[in-house]
């Protein structure tokens, strides 16, 4: 059985498919399984092919990427990371309420998607530089809630007040080690490996902190980890 990471690539623009395509196949561990140049097929062929990882561009016609997000993510078809050249709050809060594990911008370099795109695939999160300031003073002062009601997919609706973390529970000690390595953006395999104890365990913590912090992702809570920090 094949170990590469499958890829399914969603944009618009025929030669950025074509621009990822050469970069994936050049390198060593990724397939691209499949092109969509709008957000509906790329719903369908995630659901037809099997994908590790969406590519996703926000910006297509039929369906947006916001929306083939919440689709793909509510219906655990595949990872997504967030590929566009707007970093507007509107696509940045919207895509990650949908569901999606990374937001990277088109200016990124190649090595740096294909990273991304390993991160992702073992667990973790990736969120392009340019953006994570801004992300974080936002849900610090709770603007990606409020941002969420302008714009965002109306079957988000449920998560949005999850965008701020609930009242904290006192974590354990080795929660707060947890909490620190999903700050890092770690993989549950590094964790595991970072502090000595099984992938099975790492799960098991990761839930629980989750549940304490009173968010639904690791994304947030890994913000909820960089509010925390003095």
């Amino acid at each position: 059985m094949s170990t590469n990471i499958r890829v399914l690539l969603a944009d618009d623009h025929a030669a950025i498919r074509l621009g990822m395509r050469m970069v994936l196949e050049t390198e060593p561990g990724f397939e691209v399984v499949g092109e969509a140049a709008d957000g509906a097929t790329a719903v369908r062929m995630a659901r037809a092919l099997g994908p590790d990882v969406v590519l996703m561009d926000l910006r297509m016609p039929v369906v947006d990427g916001v929306q083939a997000t919440e689709q793909i993510a509510a219906a655990g078809l595949a990872k997504v990371v967030a590929l566009t050249t707007f970093d507007h709050d509107s696509y940045l809060f919207g895509v990650l309420s949908a569901g999606a594990s990374g937001f990277l911008l088109k200016t990124a370099e190649p090595s740096e998607i294909t990273a991304a795109l390993r991160r992702v695939h073992d667990g973790g999160t990736v969120i392009a530089p340019e953006v994570t300031g801004r992300l974080v003073d936002a849900f610090v002062s709770g603007r990606a809630a409020s941002s969420a009601d302008a714009g965002f997919p109306s079957g988000t609706d449920g998560n949005r007040a999850s965008a701020q973390p609930a009242p904290e529970t006192e974590l354990t000690a080795r929660e707060e080690e947890v909490l620190d390595c999903l700050a890092e953006g770690l993989s549950n395999v590094r964790i595991a490996r970072k502090l000595g104890i099984s992938e099975t365990t790492v799960k098991t913590h990761v839930s629980r902190v989750l549940a304490k912090l009173g968010v639904e992702s690791r994304l947030q809570a890994a913000l909820a980890a960089r509010v925390r920090t003095p």
